[in-house]
């Protein structure tokens, strides 16, 4: 195994917590699976998998099928059309395999798989998905499925997350979701929601398409509304590019955009700690929870747009953003007996204050635009995440405007109230602040904001807050407009907290995983909602069934020759 060349490394990690790193950076040179062309307006991303470079041993990646290596690799060449390729408006994914486009997710890495390896798997796959359409929401970079020969399971699903699908119209090339009938499982990365949600497809052709594994066809395929298009071969190549380009002249990004070269994150790991610039980690495992640290920015800072695009990938909410998602995705999946995040900031709130301002003078600039679209996916990381959150507001905190989010995010916010009524009282008591970032720019996977879903949308309480914007407020204001749970003073600050994390921490963690996703999202739902939420229970419920999972499980017997024993009880 050459790790140099591995999208993601693995490696021996200390503890007993998991026996394997996954690292979600990587970079074109080192891809094993895609390939990427950019011409003009129009990239194209082509799978092209290569069977013997799984993330793990025991599987081998045939018929473009794949793990979460081929995903992370997706993620990284998306990423960097969006900030390194300004002036592209439309992405192909396509296949440059004869005759299969992708088989899915690969089963035999699924069966021998854990519980947790799979769940984690789908749900990173499923925010890559739903990444393509917060692009095409909001930033205006179109995807075009080009379905070149067999697409089935997860195939299909990355096919959907599209905004339209042309199949070439071969005799046999089909799209199908065959899990429940060949796997004993569901499709896990929002397929059946696409179907319904998204493309419409009426509940009796969906019932015979997800219980049909050979799958649908050319002109019942557009019929059906499984796919957009269905063109014959000849035809194929040529339509792709029309539809390509006129995708493209539908989109703002800037065709003149000078790009920003992603380099690789300042990061350096021990035992219980990862350090970056502006993030940091600190674990304790005796405790079972980690504190997630974000500094604000400090020195002077670029306010116009040419100082920004000159800083590139060093401009701070950029930088900050990327270590961000990248210490979520860690903690996620190299941590997982880490069951509760402690997040804090620290530095000026001036400084956040003044970087939101930035932010919104210079919102409809491609790179600003970009970067709030990164820190808005990636604050939705951690609303789905299944950790508990706890944030402290302390001396020396800045939940200001973007950072204030991160406290939004949390379960509970703790806030410290100073008990000294000296002069020097308001310097050394915390302080928190809303901008202009909190009310619309970004919002959740349910489409409202984190304080929409706080006050469930009721506009008196949404315009006590909006009325402090730009005040820094203490503990006994922040309470009063219900923007923090708690606000104990400095006596009683280090033993609330502590009693806090202790109880947390004796907890089921299946009973808070589903208690949080409930409570998180209790407003209107949407298909990201509905996606998350069949992950969370319905596939974290079917994965560990012996119909899926067990001796004689579906899953588990796949490509043995033997039929599935199922238990034939409803439940």
């Amino acid at each position: 195994m050459n790790a140099p060349a591995r999208s993601a490394v693995l490696a021996p990690t200390h503890g007993c917590h998991i026996n394997q790193n996954i690292n979600y950076e990587t970079r074109p040179e080192l891809y094993q699976h895609w390939q990427l062309k950019v011409e003009g307006v129009v990239a194209t991303l082509v799978m092209n998998i290569n069977e013997d470079a799984g993330l793990r041993e025991g599987y081998k990646l045939k018929l473009n099928s794949y793990d979460l290596g081929v995903d992370i690799e997706l993620n990284d060449a998306v990423q960097r059309i969006r900030f390194e390729h300004p002036a592209v408006r439309t992405v192909i994914l396509t296949s440059g395999r004869d005759r299969v486009f992708c088989s899915g997710a690969n089963i035999f890495m699924l069966g021998k798989s854990s519980h947790a390896w799979k769940v984690n798997f789908c749900k990173f796959t499923n925010e890559t998905r739903n990444g393509l359409e917060d692009s095409s929401r909001h930033s205006g970079l179109k995807f075009l499925a080009a379905v070149n020969g067999a697409c089935a399971g997860g195939g299909y699903e990355l096919a959907a997350a599209c905004d339209e699908i042309i199949l070439v119209d071969d005799r046999s090339s089909a799209v199908s979701l065959p899990e429940v009938p060949l796997l004993g499982v569901l499709p896990g990365t929002g397929g059946l929601t696409r179907l319904t949600d998204k493309r419409k497809v009426r509940h009796d052709h969906a019932d015979i398409f997800c219980t049909t594994s050979e799958g649908i066809r050319g002109k019942r395929a557009v019929d059906w509304r499984l796919v957009d298009e269905a063109v014959k071969t000849q035809a194929f190549a040529a339509r792709v590019q029309e539809r390509a380009l006129e995708l493209a002249a539908l989109s703002d990004r800037p065709v003149d955009g000078k790009g920003v070269a992603l380099t690789p994150l300042n990061k350096t790991s021990s035992a219980d700690a990862v350090s970056y610039v502006n993030v940091s980690i600190v674990i304790d495992r005796a405790a079972r929870n980690a504190t997630l640290t974000v500094k604000a920015p400090s020195g002077n800072q670029p306010a116009d747009v040419a100082s920004i695009e000159a800083a590139g990938s060093n401009w701070y909410p950029l930088q900050m953003a990327r270590e961000l998602e990248d210490a979520v995705l860690h903690l996620r999946s190299n941590e997982t007996d880490i069951g509760t995040w402690i997040l804090k900031t620290s530095g000026s709130i001036d400084a956040v204050l003044a970087m939101d301002a930035t932010l919104v003078a210079h919102k409809n600039h491609w790179l600003v635009r970009e970067t709030t679209g990164l820190l808005r996916r990636t604050l939705a990381r951690l609303d789905v995440s299944s950790r508990s959150m706890f944030a402290l507001i302390d001396r020396n905190s800045c939940f200001a405007g973007t950072f204030l989010e991160i406290a939004l995010a949390a379960d509970r916010s703790y806030m410290l109230a100073s008990s000294s009524k000296g002069a020097d009282e308001p310097a050394a008591a915390p302080r928190i602040a809303a901008s202009a970032m909190n009310f619309g720019v970004f919002p959740m996977v349910s489409h409202e904001t984190r304080l929409q879903r706080r006050f469930y949308g009721n506009a008196a309480e949404m315009n006590a807050v909006q009325a402090t914007v730009g005040q820094a407020l203490d503990a006994d204001q922040a309470l009063a407009v219900g923007l923090v749970t708690a606000a104990p003073d400095d006596i009683d600050w280090a033993d609330e907290i502590r009693i806090a994390l202790e109880e947390r921490a004796s907890m089921s963690p299946d009973a808070l995983t589903g208690m949080e996703a409930s409570l998180r999202f209790a407003g209107a739902e949407t298909m990201e909602t509905r996606i998350f939420g069949r992950l969370t229970a319905w596939q974290n419920w079917i994965f560990i069934r012996p119909n899926a999972v067990g001796e004689g499980g579906a899953l588990k017997v796949y490509g043995t020759g033997n039929k599935a024993q199922f238990d034939w009880n409803r439940v």
